[in-house]
C-alpha cells in the first residue's frame, strides 16, 4: 500500500515518526501549512509539537494555513502555548479564546491576499511548509488531499517541506486537483480561466525532492464540523433569494442556468444554497471556494452539473460514505489554490452569484462579519470579500434576530465593517429580500427596514432613522452619533436590544 502513495525511492529514507519530525521546528519559526476549513490539514506533527508546549518548550511559531483547520492544529497549538501568531482565518474554539484574550496575535485578511503575501516576503522567510498529501510521485511532486489552500506557494517558498502522507484519505482523491501559480506582477499574465471546469495546470504540487527534509505516515481523519438540519427559518431565507433569482431570470438579469454560484461556509451558508435543490433551476455550476454537503446534494439531484473550490469539506455524518462512493463525484468537481478560487480577476470573469453570511448589518447596507459586538472576534473575514467586491451579484444572508430575539441583525450602524455599502448588492433574511442596487442611502435603509428587519425591531429602526434625519446635519446619509451605537450598548449592559 505505502508503495502506491511514496513513489520517489530517494525519499523512502524520509519516513520518520510525528515526534522527529517534529524536531525540525525552532522558536520563532514561520510555518505554512495545507488545510483549509478542516479539511487537507496536517495532524500527527500538530499533535507532537504541542507535546513540545506541554513540557513546557516556549516554540513561539507563527502558522499561515489557507483557511481554517482542525483542532489537532489550531486547537492543540493553541492550549498548549506553542502558537504565538496566526494568519488568515480560523474557527477554533481555543485559538478564538487566545485571540480574544491577547494571547495570539491574529491578523484578519482577505484570503485571496495571503498568497501574494508569501511570494512577496511580507510574512518573512517561510521556514517549513508542513502538508498534508495523498501519495508524493516518482519526481517529488505532491498530491494533496481534501483541500489545497496555499499548500503550493508553501511548497513553493518554505526552506524546508515536511509530507504527512494520510493513508484515512483515499488514493481515488489523485486527479481531481488543478494546480496553477500565477507570475508575479508587473506584466502579470491573464489567469487563462474562462469556464468553472476548466483545467489549466497540473494534478499535483511540484516539489524538488531535496526541500523534502521528512515524511510522516498518519491514519487520522478530517475532523470536520457539522451543519445543522435545514430549519424554517433557512427554508424560508432559501424561498426568497430562489423568488429573487427567478425575478433577475424573468427580466433578462441573468440567464436561466443563473451564472456560477459561491456560497459561505457554515449551517446557514449550507441551507440556502441546499434549498435550490426543490428550486426549477437545471444545469447549474459552482465556483466557490468550500465545496459541502448541500454542493453534493446539489450534484446527486443533477440541479449541479460541476463544482469548483479549493476544499471538500463533507460533514462527519457524511464522510464515509463521500468517500466510499467518490467515482460518483470526481469527473464534477476541481480543487484549486486558493489564489485561483479566490482570484478577483476570475470572479470578475465569470460573473459569480457570491451569497455570504452576515453576523450583523446597519440600515445602509454595510456588513459585519467578523466580530461580535465590534471587538470579539468570531472567525474572520475568509473569503467573502474576494467574492462579495468582485461578484456580479452580492447577497449577504443572516437570520433578522438572535440570542432568542434579544440581538437584532440589522441595526442603525454595525459595530465593526467588513463589507461596506458599496459591495453589498442584495440583503436575505426569512423575512424577506432587500435589492439595494441603485438605491441611495436613506432609501436603502427604507428598503432594509421594510423587507428584512424583525417586526419587534422595525418600529425602533424606523425611529432611529427618523431621528437621525432631524438630527443630522447631512441628509444624505444621516446618523445620530450619540445613539448610531447605543443598541450594542444596551445589549452589553441589559442582555437586550429591546427598549425597555
Amino acid at each position: 500500500m505505502l508503495e502506491k502513495r511514496l513513489r520517489c525511492a530517494k525519499l523512502k529514507d524520509k519516513i520518520m515518526e510525528a515526534k522527529e519530525a517534529a524536531k525540525f521546528f525552532e522558536k520563532d519559526m514561520v510555518v505554512g501549512t495545507s488545510g483549509f476549513t478542516p479539511a487537507g490539514y496536517p495532524k500527527s506533527v500538530p499533535l507532537a509539537l504541542a507535546e513540545r508546549g506541554e513540557k513546557g518548550e516556549d516554540l513561539g511559531l507563527t502558522i499561515i494555513t489557507g483557511a481554517s483547520v482542525g483542532d489537532e492544529l489550531d486547537g492543540a497549538l493553541s492550549r498548549t502555548g506553542v502558537l504565538k501568531r496566526r494568519y488568515p482565518y480560523q474557527t477554533n474554539k481555543d485559538s478564538r479564546n487566545k485571540i480574544n484574550d491577547g494571547s495570539v496575535q491574529y491578523s484578519d485578511m482577505h484570503l485571496s491576499h495571503v498568497p501574494q503575501w508569501v511570494k512577496y516576503g511580507f510574512f518573512g522567510n517561510i521556514d517549513i511548509a508542513l502538508v498534508e498529501a495523498v501519495a508524493i510521485r516518482e519526481d517529488g511532486g505532491i498530491v494533496p488531499s481534501t483541500s489545497i489552500g496555499n499548500s503550493n506557494v508553501f511548497v513553493e517558498k518554505a526552506d524546508k517541506v515536511i509530507v504527512e502522507i494520510n493513508t484515512s484519505q483515499p488514493l481515488a482523491l489523485e486527479g481531481i486537483h488543478d494546480i496553477y501559480s500565477p507570475e508575479n506582477p508587473p506584466n502579470r499574465r491573464p489567469i487563462p480561466l474562462t469556464r468553472t471546469n476548466e483545467r489549466i495546470g497540473t494534478d499535483y504540487i511540484p516539489c524538488d525532492p531535496d526541500k523534502i527534509v521528512a515524511i510522516v505516515i498518519s491514519d487520522i481523519k478530517d475532523k470536520t464540523r457539522p451543519v445543522a438540519s435545514i430549519d424554517d427559518v433557512s427554508k424560508q431565507m432559501a424561498k426568497h433569494l430562489i423568488g429573487f433569482l427567478e425575478k433577475e431570470v424573468k427580466e433578462g438579469r441573468l440567464p436561466e442556468n443563473l451564472l456560477p454560484l459561491q456560497s459561505g461556509v457554515g449551517s446557514v451558508a449550507n441551507a440556502v444554497l441546499g434549498g435550490l435543490v426543490d428550486s426549477k433551476f437545471e444545469d447549474l455550476t459552482i465556483y466557490s471556494e468550500v465545496i459541502q454537503d448541500s454542493a453534493l446534494d446539489l450534484l446527486d439531484s443533477g440541479k449541479v452539473t460541476f463544482a469548483s473550490g479549493t476544499s471538500l469539506t463533507v460533514s462527519p455524518d457524511r464522510l464515509d460514505d463521500f468517500y466510499d462512493n467518490f467515482h460518483k463525484y470526481k469527473e464534477k468537481v476541481v480543487l484549486r489554490p486558493q489564489e485561483i478560487s479566490n482570484n478577483p480577476e476570475v470572479i470578475r470573469r465569470l460573473g459569480i452569484i457570491a451569497m455570504n453570511t452576515a453576523i450583523e448589518l446597519d440600515i445602509y447596507g454595510n456588513v459585519n462579519s467578523t466580530n461580535i459586538m465590534g471587538s470579539k472576534m468570531m472567525n474572520g473575514i475568509g473569503g467573502s470579500g474576494d467574492f462579495a467586491r468582485n461578484a456580479y451579484l452580492s447577497i449577504f444572508t443572516t437570520q433578522s434576530i438572535a440570542k432568542n430575539g434579544d440581538i437584532s441583525s440589522i441595526v442603525p450602524m454595525v459595530s465593526h465593517h467588513d463589507h461596506t455599502e458599496h459591495d453589498v448588492h442584495v440583503i436575505v433574511t426569512e423575512q424577506g429580500v432587500a435589492d439595494l442596487r441603485g438605491l441611495s442611502p436613506k432609501e436603502r435603509a427604507k428598503t432594509i427596514i421594510e423587507n428584512c428587519a424583525h417586526p419587534d425591531y422595525k418600529e425602533q429602526l424606523m425611529e432611529y432613522l427618523s431621528s437621525s434625519l432631524e438630527k443630522s446635519a447631512s441628509k444624505h446619509l444621516p446618523h445620530a452619533m450619540d445613539k448610531s451605537l447605543s443598541w450594542h450598548k444596551r445589549f452589553l449592559e441589559q442582555g437586550t436590544m429591546k427598549i425597555k
